[in-house]
């Protein structure tokens, strides 16, 4: 269900705005949209994984949050981001 070390390097080097990026929303976002994909899937196998189902929850508003905040402060580094991930909105 979690990401290996190594898609997590990569997927900073692929949304990280400057050299060792890692705080900036953008990272963030992509972070949380590869853990919920994956926990997407998972329960889609494990119907009953009810606790499960609550952090994919978690994760899905702290995701809504930072893509609010980066809606406020940049409107076109939103636009940009939700166009990689292919994120509706």
């Amino acid at each position: 269900m979690s990401i290996t070390a190594e898609r997590k390097q990569a997927l900073i080097s692929e949304y990280a705005t400057k050299p060792a990026d890692t705080g900036s929303p953008e990272v963030q976002v992509a972070i949380l949209s590869e853990r919920i994909r994956n926990l997407t899937d998972h329960l889609g196998i494990h119907k009953k994984d009810f606790h499960s189902r609550r952090g994919l929850l978690v994760m899905v508003g702290q995701r809504r949050r930072l893509l609010d905040y980066l809606k406020r402060s940049n409107q076109s580094r939103y636009e940009a981001l939700i166009g990689r991930l292919g994120l509706r909105r």
